[in-house]
């Protein structure tokens, strides 16, 4: 029998996770973990980087420029070990579609780095991405810990009718979200397969 209860590390990765979860203070309640981490969870499924990838990005949490379109949210989140220990100053390297689906293939316009702090916790400013022909609205993104060997994969959105039609599209990569005045609040805890 498996045991569902919340585990005393998971209670406080939510007590910890509160203030995280408040950085926008019109959010009216955290969002929960993804996945509820337990100890010995399953690391965070690996993904193709695709072509899109640009090396050397800025190191920036806001990737919202002046003028720029789209609906803002706000992506925040652990990097966690398998037993649900923290990774501090894991490099997170985000890159993304724009509102329209286009990419910025010249320049850094939505792309990004910054490091997790000691308790593992990152957040990114940016915008949702629209879907372009055969994919799904989509977050490209690579979590490494100091030293250690590189995730590549993909974020998606929960509702979006072309995750069904989206060959790359899986279930366990989807973002938990919720809605606020025009944003969108999101949450990922990216679990590393170390212990």
């Amino acid at each position: 029998m498996i045991d569902t209860r919340p585990s005393r590390r998971g209670l406080l990765l939510t007590a910890a996770a509160s203030s995280l979860f408040t950085l926008d203070t019109s959010l009216a309640q955290p969002l929960s973990p993804t996945p509820a981490c337990q100890d010995g969870v399953a690391a965070t499924l690996r993904q193709t980087e695709g072509p899109y990838f640009t090396p050397m990005s800025p190191e920036r949490a806001d990737l919202i420029e002046a003028g720029m379109p789209g609906q803002p949210m706000e992506l925040v989140g652990f990097v966690l070990t398998r037993s649900c220990k923290p990774v501090p100053e894991a490099l997170l390297d985000l890159w993304q579609a724009d509102s329209k689906g286009d990419y910025d293939n010249t320049g850094y316009r939505l792309r990004g780095h910054q490091f997790a702090d000691a308790e593992g916790r990152f957040r990114f400013r940016t915008v949702v991405p629209a879907q372009y022909p055969g994919r799904t609205p989509h977050l490209h993104i690579k979590v490494q810990p100091k030293g250690g060997r590189v995730l590549t994969t993909q974020l998606y959105f929960p509702g979006e009718p072309a995750n069904r039609r989206d060959p790359i599209f899986r279930p366990e990569l989807l973002i938990r979200t919720a809605k606020n005045e025009g944003s969108l609040a999101a949450r990922f805890d990216f679990v590393l397969d170390i212990k």
